[in-house]
C-alpha cells in the first residue's frame, strides 16, 4: 500500500508534466503541422499519379526482401505498437540498421536495469521504481533515435549544395537528370551519396525517379530536399532550364545555411543562459547533499518539502522550455 507522501509526490509530478505539455503545445502552435500536411499531400499526390502497378509490385517485392533481422521479437511487439509505421520511419531516419525488435529490446532492457538500480541504490519501493524505469526506458531510446536522425539530416544538408552543383555540371554535359543524380552519388560522400545511390538500384527495378526521391525525403526529413524534389517535378511538367533552376536552388540553400548559422550565433547567449540557469538548482542541491546532507534531506522527507520540490521542478522545466523555444529560430 502506498503512503500519502508517495501518492502526493506522484500527483505533483504528473501535474507539473501536464502543465509543461500544455505550455509547449500553446507555444508550438499548429503552423508546423499544417506545413507538413501540405508537403505530405504534394508528395502523396505526385507518387500516386506517376506510379504504375508494375512499379508498386516491384516496390512490394523490394520491401519483402528487407525483412527484419528480429522477426520473432517484431511479431511479439507488433500488437503493442498502434503506430508501427511512424516508429519504423523514425528508425529509418537514423541511418542505422535498427529494427523495431532492436528498439523494443533496448527499451525493455533499460526498464529492467533502471528499475533494479532504483530499487537497490535509491531504496525506493517497487511501484515508484517501476515508474522511473518505464519513464527512462521509453524516453532515452526515443531521444537517442531523434538525435541520430537530426545529426544525419544535418550532415546531409552540409553536403547537399555540393551534390546539386555536381548534378548541374552533369546536366550541362548532356546527361539526363537520373544519370546526373547517380553520377553525383558516386562522387559525393555519405549520407548524400548513400541516399542518392538508392536511386540507381530503384530505377534498375523499374521504379520512377519521383517516387524514389520522395522515399529519400521520408528518411531525410528536411525542407531543402523537398524543395529539390518539387523543383524537379515542376520543371518536368512546365519545362525550362533545369540546370539554371538547380543552380539557383544551390545558391539559395547556401544562403539559408549561412543565415541559420548567423541566427545560431546570435542566440548563443540565450542558450548559455538556459544551460546556466537550468543547471544551477541541480548543482546547488548536489553540493548541499555532499556538504550538509542532514540540512537538505528534510526537503525530501517532509510532505511540505515534496510539494515545494514538485512546484520548483515544474517551474524549472517550464522556464527551460520557454527559453529554448525563444532561442530556436526556424529559417
Amino acid at each position: 500500500m502506498l503512503d500519502a507522501t508517495t501518492i502526493l509526490t506522484f500527483g505533483i509530478g504528473l501535474t507539473a508534466a501536464l502543465v509543461f505539455a500544455l505550455i509547449a503545445g500553446v507555444i508550438t502552435g499548429g503552423g508546423g503541422r499544417r506545413y507538413r500536411r501540405r508537403l505530405s499531400s504534394v508528395a502523396t499526390g505526385k507518387k500516386r499519379s506517376v506510379e504504375t502497378p508494375a512499379a508498386a509490385a516491384t516496390e512490394a517485392r523490394s520491401l519483402a526482401r528487407r525483412d527484419s533481422t528480429t522477426p520473432m521479437i517484431d511479431r511479439f511487439i507488433k500488437p503493442w505498437l498502434p503506430h508501427r509505421a511512424l516508429l519504423e520511419a523514425r528508425l529509418a531516419r537514423s541511418g542505422r540498421p535498427i529494427t523495431v525488435g532492436h528498439y523494443g529490446m533496448a527499451t525493455g532492457g533499460l526498464i529492467v536495469v533502471v528499475t533494479l538500480a532504483t530499487l537497490i541504490f535509491a531504496r525506493i519501493t517497487l511501484l515508484p521504481s517501476l515508474m522511473v524505469g518505464v519513464a527512462v526506458g521509453i524516453a532515452l531510446p526515443h531521444m537517442v533515435i531523434g538525435h541520430l536522425g537530426k545529426r544525419r539530416s544535418k550532415a546531409f544538408l552540409n553536403l547537399f549544395p555540393d551534390a546539386i552543383d555536381l548534378i548541374v555540371r552533369a546536366l550541362k554535359s548532356g546527361l539526363p537528370i537520373s544519370e546526373a543524380i547517380v553520377s553525383a552519388a558516386h562522387e559525393i560522400g555519405d549520407p548524400v551519396g548513400s541516399e542518392f545511390a538508392s536511386v540507381e538500384s530503384g530505377m534498375r527495378m523499374g521504379r520512377d525517379l519521383d517516387s524514389l526521391l520522395w522515399d529519400i525525403a521520408k528518411r531525410i526529413d528536411t525542407p531543402e530536399l523537398r524543395f529539390f524534389i518539387i523543383a524537379l517535378s515542376v520543371q518536368r511538367e512546365t519545362g525550362g532550364n533545369l540546370g539554371e533552376t538547380l543552380s539557383n536552388l544551390s545558391d539559395l540553400l547556401r544562403r539559408r545555411r549561412a543565415m541559420r548559422q548567423k541566427a545560431r550565433a546570435m542566440a548563443s547567449e540565450a542558450r548559455a543562459s538556459t544551460m546556466i540557469l537550468g543547471s544551477l538548482p541541480i548543482v546547488v542541491v548536489l553540493i548541499l547533499l555532499m556538504t550538509s546532507p542532514s540540512y537538505i534531506m528534510t526537503l525530501f522527507t517532509d510532505v511540505r518539502g515534496l510539494i515545494l520540490c514538485g512546484i520548483a521542478l515544474g517551474m524549472l522545466v517550464t522556464g527551460i522550455g520557454v527559453m529554448v523555444k525563444m532561442a530556436k529560430f526556424e529559417i
